[in-house]
């Protein structure tokens, strides 16, 4: 009974090896080097060709200083903020600063000097100087002048008109024209054959480069300092532009903070000049009707009437300027402006409740400019800020409307009073009641004269009183040189290139579909293996002429057939004669190459092998021994020829084959036949081993019937060659046709590891009484013991060649 070498189902037990993960990455460390190699050129090139950025640093502190004024006066307005810092920071990023900050550098023409990889800007130097004699800014001129000093004086200019290039010689002071632009070229600093460039600016054209490079944060958690910084790729533009800012930032906030008492002061002062001329012009009347009249004064009664008279015109001119200033408050919130002021002060009517809503409006208008640079104006913050502001501004309109009724019903009052008043002085003589009406228009007018010159007064000092809110610290210094870093360069182009090599280490190993090691095959397949049969390293005949076991001996590659050979002795020892079928799943897998290799090694024992080749489809046997192929296999089985008319004796001793024969139209049906059987019965008797190389099992179904009467099966697996699938083809041969005589091989084992596996067998615990003991012999080529594989290495010829002298 043949004996059982079928294995439990269950795979070999796998641990990870980090010392085969090693050799895995080092095995194409030249992968590694040539990648990290490519990426730190593309990195230094990019050094060369990245622009170097500058940073700058300026610092201002908050704090709500107050004049000795101020405290005198106790004067306050409605900017101080609570959140400082972080409030100021969208006010000095606003448009208003960094345009009126701009305009304090010389930002009218920019210059570069072209170099062989990049542009650099020359500010603060100014190679060409240029006067600019007149310039349409509404056409604003964007041409890119290239200018160069000229061989024999002046200098060249080069424009791009429609495309093409057009070069003019000028002289210094000469006039240039161009659309919307003229100017003259004054004289030159620039070194001869120096090339530059220059363009001419708006002060919007920076926008961009300076809020881009402009970035604050606190000092330190709670701190009252704001730390600003600048990047740019002007080093001294940088700090100019920084210092530009940090400088106007503190002159808004003093213009801010003093902007209602301008207001006041210029309203206040468009009212004097009005009143100015009047008190002049009634004096001078009141001045002459005395003369012509000859009163030098009036009675005790009518001096009474026409200071009551006086006090009551006085109170109505003041409640109408109250009037005016309510007004132009309305018409304010009609305007949606996003800071309203109140020009005069109405103290003590509704002044303070609309001063209190004007101050909260206020606050509400920047919360919403500080949350539109994070939000967009559909958002909720922003909608639930503008509904504040909708029912601030109605109870604006409210109070104004309540203080202009409560205002028009005094009016109301005062003149009913001054009516009564009139009918009194209608019973004066008329004189008397001449000299009342210029005595008290007089008096009006001087009394409100002095009334707005007092409120005046008190603007003017409310202004002085105002100081900014904020001090510089520090001022920027030129900016040093942030990026690029040479050495973050080099150690990103090594990092990169490292990164890189594993990465196609990685992608290589990951899209291979073929198996290379026996751990794959163990993870892939139950079956045992049986043996490693290493790869020859020199040149193979394509018929295969050369039988490698028997050539060279004392080669790693023979002792692997001969170990293959020994484990054989363990299969099926109860059969006196051993029948093997050699398969695999395609062509092109060495199931041939095997199959010669491993009779001829069993021939050396002094065992008769007979070696058949039964692919009747396409055998390359004959080939390897140099003999035709019009007699064999095929021609026997269609009874067409005897049977010793096919066995031929090879120059092996004990070693004899059956060709394939011609190619019949029919060969999986005579291989079905019952004479193959009676072949292979009748062989048995004479021969000791009976090789049988058959058709890829994969492809065709020709060697089913010959794996059935088989003792022994050799799957074959090319490293390299064969695909992940083809390893689970023996466990399907076993368990469909009942076999438990299926073993594979693993052919061409070479001892490159890209494709190895990362894990080691942990054969211990997988395998009993059925695993064979084989090794691949990786490493062992230098050991002594296979001389033919022996090569010296570089060291042991350098030593030889130096021994020579």
């Amino acid at each position: 009974m043949t004996e059982n070498l079928s294995v439990e189902s269950k795979l070999a037990k796998q641990e990870i090896d980090y010392i085969k993960i090693f050799k895995i990455v080092l095995s194409r460390w030249y992968w590694i080097v040539g990648c990290i190699f490519i990426s730190f050129t593309f990195f230094l090139i990019k050094l060369w060709y990245t622009p170097p950025v500058y940073s700058t640093n300026a610092s201002l502190k908050f704090d709500e200083k107050k004049s000795e004024i101020s405290e005198l006066l106790k004067v306050s307005n409605y900017y101080d903020r609570t959140n400082k810092v972080q409030s100021e920071t969208y006010v000095i990023q606003s448009e208003a600063v960094l345009l009126h900050a701009i305009s304090n550098l010389d930002y009218k023409i920019s210059y570069f000097l072209k170099g062989r990889i990049r542009s650099t800007e020359t500010y603060p130097q100014v190679p060409y100087p240029i006067e600019i004699i007149s310039q349409d800014t509404s056409d604003f001129n964007r041409t890119v002048f290239s200018i160069s000093n000229a061989v024999n004086g002046g200098y060249i200019l080069t424009t791009l008109v429609n495309g093409k290039s057009q070069e003019h010689h000028y002289n210094f002071d000469d006039t240039l024209k161009y659309p919307g632009l003229v100017f003259k070229i004054k004289s030159s600093s620039a070194p001869d054959g120096s090339l530059y460039t220059f363009n001419f600016n708006k002060k919007e054209d920076f926008l961009g480069r300076v809020a881009g490079g402009l970035s604050m944060r606190e000092a330190g958690k709670g701190s009252n300092v704001l730390l600003l910084s600048q990047t740019d790729v002007n080093s001294t533009f940088c700090a100019d532009i920084l210092n530009a800012i940090v400088r106007e930032y503190v002159n808004f906030d003093a213009s801010q903070r003093s902007l209602a008492a301008s207001q006041t002061i210029e309203f206040i002062e468009g009212q004097l000049k009005f009143l100015s001329d009047q008190v002049e012009r009634t004096g001078q009347a009141l001045e002459n009707f005395k003369q012509r009249k000859k009163l030098v004064d009036i009675n005790t009664s009518t001096q009474s009437s026409l200071t009551k008279i006086t006090q009551q015109e006085a109170q109505k001119d003041l409640l109408k300027f109250e009037q005016m200033a309510i007004s132009q408050l309305e018409q304010q919130i009609l305007n949606n402006k996003d800071k309203l002021t109140l020009n005069f002060n109405i103290e003590g009517s509704s002044g303070g409740s609309l001063s209190t809503l004007i101050t909260q409006l206020n606050a509400l208008n920047i919360e919403r400019d500080q949350k539109l640079l994070q939000f967009n104006v559909n958002s909720k913050p922003i909608q639930q800020i503008d509904e504040q502001i909708i029912e601030l501004k109605k109870s604006l309109i409210q109070n104004a409307k309540t203080a202009k009724e409560r205002n028009n019903k005094t009016l109301r009052y005062i003149e009913a009073q001054l009516d009564l008043a009139q009918q009194n002085l209608n019973t004066l003589p008329s004189a008397e009641r001449d000299f009342i009406h210029l005595q008290s228009d007089f008096d009006i007018n001087q009394k409100v004269f002095t009334y707005l010159s007092e409120k005046k007064l008190e603007a003017q000092i409310s202004k002085a009183a105002v100081i900014p809110g904020s001090t510089i610290v520090n001022l920027a210094a030129p900016g040093w040189q942030i990026s690029p870093i040479p050495e973050k360069f080099y150690s990103s182009g090594l990092l990169f290139g490292l990164l890189a090599g594993l990465g196609i280490i990685f992608l290589v190993r990951v899209i291979n579909p073929y198996i290379y090691d026996k751990e794959t095959v163990e993870n892939l397949t139950s079956t045992p293996i049986i043996g490693i049969i290493r790869k020859f390293p020199d040149y193979i005949d394509i018929n295969n002429r050369q039988i490698l076991s028997l050539e060279k001996p004392k080669s790693i590659f023979a002792e692997s057939v001969r170990s293959v050979r020994t484990n054989l002795s363990f299969l099926a020892t109860e059969k006196k004669s051993k029948i093997i079928c050699i398969t695999s799943e395609i062509a092109g897998e060495g199931k041939s190459f095997v199959t010669i290799n491993l009779a001829s090694t069993l021939a050396l024992i002094e065992k008769k092998v007979l070696l058949i080749g039964a692919d009747l489809r396409r055998s390359k046997l004959h080939k390897t021994f140099d003999v035709d192929n019009t007699n064999g296999l095929s021609k026997y089985l269609s009874n067409q020829e005897e049977l010793s008319n096919i066995i031929l004796h090879t120059d092996i001793e004990n070693l004899d084959f059956i060709p394939s024969g011609p190619v019949p139209p029919n060969p999986s049906e005579l291989l079905h036949t019952d004479k193959v059987r009676e072949l292979i019965k009748g062989l048995t008797d004479v021969y000791d081993f009976i090789l049988i190389d058959t058709a890829p099992v994969g492809l065709v179904s020709d060697s089913i019937p010959l794996i059935r009467q088989a003792d022994i099966n050799l799957f074959v697996i090319r490293s390299g060659v064969s695909k992940f699938n083809a390893a689970s083809i023996p466990d399907r041969i076993s368990k469909e046709y009942a076999l438990n005589n299926v073993v594979v091989v693993l052919n061409a084992f070479s001892d490159d590891t890209l494709h190895s596996r990362y894990y080691s067998t942990n054969y211990s615990s997988s395998y009993s009484a059925s695993s064979y003991y084989y090794s691949d012999y990786s490493g062992y080529a230098g050991s002594g013991y296979y001389t033919e594989d022996d090569k010296p290495k570089w060291w042991q010829f350098k030593r030889k060649f130096f021994k020579k002298f």
